[in-house]
This record gives structure tokens, C-alpha cells and sequence, in this order.
């Protein structure tokens, strides 16, 4: 079979890709821009703006890694008109990587669900925050000694974005596992305060949790470049967090892949660089 990975460049699909080859996959990465030089697969453009990209991506393609378009309360727009060429195209399997929680404000994320659920073959998979969040976004403030948040004391499961490649392989290739959404996670839920002590032990640097607001949050994303609502929904999902809808441990890393998902304190253990 050939699988095109959407978002080829990215944490999740650029492991997903990386696996999938390792197994003599036929695999087309799919991006903006291209991938690294020296990759083992084939590159296509494609871009979720510019439907024209769509067609050439599905050629020949039997299953799909859907990464939704970035930074949009409504996905389906763009995703809706993609599924229905895939479906003419012939592939039979979409496997979408969603969210464990609910994005606030954002109902087009259920719609976009639904939307996959309708394909003859699929899987929802539905991760806890990503540790790459530590070594990514949160990566100068914790160089200053700091993480801020407004999660309060809620708990994430983090998990490891390879952890998530792994079980995308497994959704992606393997005929006889049922049409599912699968919650993700990471062996522990840590709360931030649990995660600035660990990154501490580890490194040897001062680190610790500095509680905000909401609004805070958002002021940062929008900072950063994230338009409106999206800023304000990503910045809600710390308050689903305090309220604890991540206070989750999943089974299913171990019951798909065969091994344990990554822990916390061993990822930092690996990046413990990262923040020097």
C-alpha cells in the first residue's frame, strides 16, 4: 500500500514517515515545503489553502495520516473537500490525529471527526499534550527558569510524539485492527508543577511553575503569531486541564505497539540539552 502523511514534516509525521519506510512502506510526505534532503521517501506539495495540491497528493494513495489544518476552529472547510477527493481517489483508510481534550469554542473539530468516521476504514487517535511541548514552545521560558500556565493543578498524561507515530503505524497498516478512536498517553499524569521539579532533578537547573491567567495565555499565543479564536481556544484548553479532563491513563500505547510509552522523566533525560 502507499501512504500519504500529511503535515510530512512535522513531529508526529515526519516519525510516522521515517517508520513506515523502515518497514519498506511506499510512503509520499506531504508538505509546504520539502522535507530534508537524503529522506527515504518521496516529497509531494500540498498545501490545505490550495486545493490544487490535493489531487496530485491522492494519486495512487491507499491510506492517509491526516494532520488537520494549523491554527482554525474550523477544519472541516478545508478537510471536507479533501475527504471527498480521497474517496473518489480510492483510499479506503484515513487515520486522523485529533486531541485528547476538546478544543473550547471550537465545535468544527467534532464535525471534522465525524467527517473521518464516515470513511470505509478509520481511526481517531486522541492524544494527551505532547512533551515536545518542553523542548518546542515552552523551551525559552524554561532556559529562564520558569514554565507558565494556567492549568492550575490539573494532570496531563504527556506523551511522546513518537509514541504516537508508532501507534499511527500500527492504525495505518495493519488490516485486521477495527475502525477506533484510541486516547493516547503517556505512562503518568503530571501536573506542571510535578513537570518543572522533574526537568529540574534532571538538569540540574532552577525550574519551576509559575501560575497565570487564561488571558495571559492567549495574549501569548497571539504573540506569537496565532489568530483569533484559535489563540483563545488553545489558551481554554488550560482551563479543561485545571478542571482535569487530562487526567488521564491510557493502556493503549502498550496494547498497540507492544512496549510502554516513553515516560516523562526519560524524555527529559534525552533533551536534557535542549534547555542549556
Amino acid at each position: 500500500m502507499t501512504v500519504l502523511v500529511t503535515g510530512g514534516t512535522g513531529h508526529t509525521g515526519a516519525a510516522l514517515a521515517a517508520l513506515l519506510a523502515d518497514r519498506g512502506v511506499p510512503v509520499r510526505s506531504a508538505s509546504r515545503r520539502p522535507g530534508p534532503n537524503g529522506v527515504r521517501f518521496a516529497w509531494v506539495r500540498f498545501d490545505w489553502a490550495d486545493p490544487a495540491t490535493h489531487g496530485p497528493a491522492l494519486d495512487g494513495v491507499d491510506a492517509v495520516y491526516l494532520l488537520p489544518p494549523p491554527a482554525t476552529v474550523e477544519p472541516l472547510e478545508q478537510v471536507g473537500p479533501f475527504l471527498d477527493a480521497a474517496r473518489a481517489a480510492g483510499v479506503r483508510r484515513v487515520v486522523l490525529l485529533g486531541a485528547l481534550a476538546v478544543l473550547p469554542g471550537a465545535p468544527g473539530m467534532a464535525e471534522l471527526v465525524g467527517a473521518v468516521r464516515a470513511m470505509p476504514e478509520w481511526a481517531v487517535l486522541r492524544p494527551s499534550g505532547f512533551m515536545q511541548n518542553f523542548t518546542g514552545q515552552f523551551a525559552a521560558d524554561i532556559a529562564r527558569g520558569e514554565i507558565r500556565s494556567a492549568a492550575g493543578p490539573g494532570r496531563v498524561g504527556w506523551i511522546d510524539t513518537a509514541d504516537i507515530a508508532a501507534v499511527a503505524a500500527r492504525t495505518v497498516l495493519d488490516p485486521d485492527l477495527p475502525s477506533a478512536e484510541h486516547v493516547l498517553t503517556g505512562p503518568e499524569a503530571l501536573d506542571h508543577d510535578e513537570v518543572a521539579r522533574t526537568i529540574a532533578e534532571v538538569t540540574g537547573r532552577p525550574v519551576r511553575h509559575v501560575p497565570t491567567t487564561t488571558g495571559e495565555v492567549a495574549d501569548r499565543y497571539r504573540a506569537a503569531g496565532l489568530p483569533e479564536p484559535y489563540a483563545t481556544a488553545l489558551a481554554g484548553m488550560d482551563d479543561t486541564r485545571r478542571a482535569g479532563a487530562e487526567d488521564v491513563v491510557s493502556p493503549a500505547v502498550r496494547d498497540l505497539v507492544g512496549r510502554p510509552p516513553r515516560s516523562f522523566r526519560d524524555f527529559v533525560r534525552a533533551h536534557r540539552r535542549t534547555w542549556g
